[in-house]
């Protein structure tokens, strides 16, 4: 059994999973002032935000091309893959891995196993990575979602954003609405739960919040410490995500702590400055 992982562009991966020849990515479309872009291919971060601050319209995202996925799930079959497992970011965000199920339909020369992530960035990008290594040691692609599903369960994110409004007016909050105009000095604590984006605390100063995220990802969640990696995330705040990696090494210095970027698509709806902490089983020997 010859198994690909495809997913999008709003995932983190190390360069060694980056390289490998079963793992393809798909680009995600940003729009900004009337010019399509795509992400990781003529967008990156830096670009991005300097486009953000020159430009007279607030950005929008969107799904992958229909045709560019099928071309591309179409590519891999001739590769002689026999199955794909398609990972990608939270249906929760966008409806992409839905589309996939139909987008199965138009390829039916090789097995494609939609996967919703229920987050995205460098969590997803070890579910990434766990899928790839699985099927490295041959795996049917079914035995390989089995295990994605049991490592899902145990991946956490927490999110402080500067300001609300972003990902309000996307649509992307799911009980934000009931909040604006109560915000004044707040910062929001948002989390992932089921693939949604929720309100789940309120804190005076970006600085405390973040504390407070740091206690939740401690001490409060389920996965140990020493079995997991914690992924500090940030939309153009490395100084503070820094900080942050600092304040949990010296809690335990033996921490696996990695610094990543939301990139534009993700940074679009969280807007600039937010920075959040993600947790992810190290390998699927950490879900004992």
């Amino acid at each position: 059994m010859k198994t690909a992982i495809v997913t999008d562009s709003t995932v983190f991966l190390t360069d060694k999973y980056r390289e490998k020849d079963n793992i393809f990515i798909l680009p995600v479309p940003l729009i900004l002032d009337n010019q399509v872009y795509h992400e990781t291919i003529d967008i990156h971060p830096d670009k991005f935000y300097d486009l953000l601050r020159e430009s007279e319209s607030l950005p929008k995202t969107s799904q992958p091309a229909f045709g560019e996925a099928v071309k591309l799930y179409e590519t891999i079959a001739e590769q002689g893959f026999d199955a794909i497992i398609s990972i990608h970011l939270s249906g929760g965000i966008s409806g992409f891995v839905n589309t996939v199920h139909i987008i199965a339909q138009e390829v039916p020369q090789i097995n494609i196993f939609p996967f919703d992530s229920k987050i995205t960035s460098g969590p997803m990008g070890k579910l990434v990575e766990i899928a790839s290594d699985l099927a490295d040691k041959e795996l049917s692609a079914k035995e390989i979602v089995d295990i994605l599903s049991d490592v899902r369960e145990k991946v956490e994110g927490y999110i402080v954003v500067d300001d609300l409004n972003h990902l309000v007016r996307s649509g992307r909050l799911k009980n934000g609405a009931a909040i604006i105009g109560t915000l004044f000095k707040i910062k929001p604590i948002l989390s992932f739960q089921s693939g949604d984006i929720v309100l789940t605390e309120k804190v005076r100063s970006q600085k405390k919040a973040l504390h407070r995220v740091e206690d939740i990802v401690l001490n409060e969640i389920t996965s140990k410490m020493d079995a997991s990696t914690f992924y500090v995330i940030h939309c153009n705040n490395l100084e503070v995500a820094e900080q942050v990696k600092q304040e949990l090494l010296t809690v335990n210095n033996l921490l696996d702590v990695q610094i990543c970027d939301f990139g534009p698509v993700i940074a679009t709806h969280l807007g600039e400055k937010s920075v959040a902490i993600g947790v992810a089983p190290k390998t699927v020997r950490d879900l004992m």
